[in-house]
C-alpha cells in the first residue's frame, strides 16, 4: 500500500512510514499542488496550524490550514480512490467533562485551534466515506518544539516555576503514535478514533515528572488554569478515552514510559 504523508518533516510526520514524503515546501495546505499526491493509495495528514494562542489572532489562517486544505485533500482521496487519515485534537472538546472522553462525546471547542480542527473533522467526513479521524493530545517528539522542550529551556532561566494543576490530559510520544496511525489504516476500519499514550496527568504533575527524568532540583508551585493568562483558553480535562483503537489490538505504552525514553534524548545544560 503507497502511503503519502503530508507535514512529514513535522514532530509527528517525520515519525510516521511512508512511501511519498511531503513537507510544507512541497505541499502548503493554504494552496495545496494536489499533483503531489500523485500515486497514494493512502494519505496521512499530519501538518496543521498548532500554535494554539496565534489561532485566536489569525483564526482564518487557522481555518484555511486546519480545515479548507484537509477538505481539498480529502476530495482529492475521493477522486482518486484513496483513503485518508486526519490527525485531529483533545482540543475539540470543552474538558467539562470528569471522565475521559471516548470517540463519541460530542465536540464542543472552545479555543479557535479546537473549532478549526472540528471543522477540518467535518470536511474530511463531507467529503469522503473512506477516512480516519484520530485525536490525540500533548504530543513530544524528536526535533520538536514541545511541552517538555519548553519547561527544560524555563527550568535553566528560573528557579521556581509554576504548574497548572488543573488542566488534564495525555502526553503522547509521536514515536509511539506516528507507527500507530499506519497500524491502524491498515486494518481498514474507517472511523474515529482516540490515539493517546495511556494515562493522564496535570500539567503540574507533567512538569514535575519532566524535571525529575532531566535531573534538576528546580522547584514548581501549583497554580489554577483560571490564573493562567493566555491568549487561547485550554478544554480543563481533556484525556481521551482509547476504546475503539484498542478494540483492534492497537494502543500506545503509558505515558510515563515514553516520557523516560524521551527526555534522556535531550541536550540538558549542567
Amino acid at each position: 500500500m503507497r502511503i503519502a504523508v503530508v507535514g512529514a518533516t513535522g514532530q509527528l510526520g517525520r515519525q510516521v512510514p511512508g512511501d511519498i514524503r511531503l513537507g510544507h515546501a512541497d505541499l502548503d495546505l493554504t494552496r495545496p499542488d494536489l499533483r503531489r499526491l500523485a500515486g497514494a493509495e493512502g494519505v496521512i495528514l499530519a501538518a496543521a496550524y498548532t500554535d494554539v494562542d496565534g489561532c485566536e489572532t489569525n483564526r482564518e489562517h487557522a481555518f484555511a490550514v486546519n480545515a479548507e486544505g484537509p477538505r481539498r485533500i480529502a476530495r482529492w482521496c475521493c477522486e482518486n480512490a484513496a483513503w485518508l487519515l486526519y490527525v485531529s485534537t483533545n482540543c475539540v472538546f470543552d474538558g467539562e467533562q470528569d471522565a475521559p472522553y471516548e470517540e463519541d462525546a460530542e465536540p464542543n471547542p472552545i479555543s479557535v485551534y479546537g473549532a478549526s480542527k472540528l471543522a477540518g473533522e467535518h470536511a474530511v467526513r463531507e467529503e469522503l466515506d473512506r477516512h480516519f479521524i484520530v485525536r490525540s493530545s500533548w504530543l513530544f517528539g524528536p526535533g520538536g518544539n514541545n511541552f517538555v522542550t519548553k519547561i527544560l529551556a524555563a527550568a535553566q532561566a528560573q528557579p521556581v516555576l509554576r504548574g497548572v494543576e488543573d488542566e488534564i490530559s495525555s502526553p503522547t510520544s509521536a514515536l509511539d503514535l506516528g507507527p500507530a496511525l499506519v497500524k491502524l489504516a491498515e486494518t481498514g476500519r474507517f472511523g474515529t478514533y482516540h490515539l493517546t499514550n495511556q494515562g493522564a496527568c496535570s500539567r503540574l504533575e507533567y512538569i514535575r515528572a519532566i524535571l525529575s527524568l532531566a535531573g534538576l532540583s528546580n522547584s514548581v508551585e501549583p497554580m489554577r488554569l483560571a490564573d493562567f493568562r493566555r491568549p487561547s483558553r485550554p478544554p480543563a480535562q481533556s484525556a481521551l478515552a482509547n476504546t475503539r483503537a484498542a478494540a483492534l489490538g492497537i494502543s500506545l505504552r503509558r505515558w510515563q514510559d515514553a516520557l523516560a525514553e524521551y527526555v534522556p534524548t535531550l541536550k540538558v545544560p549542567a
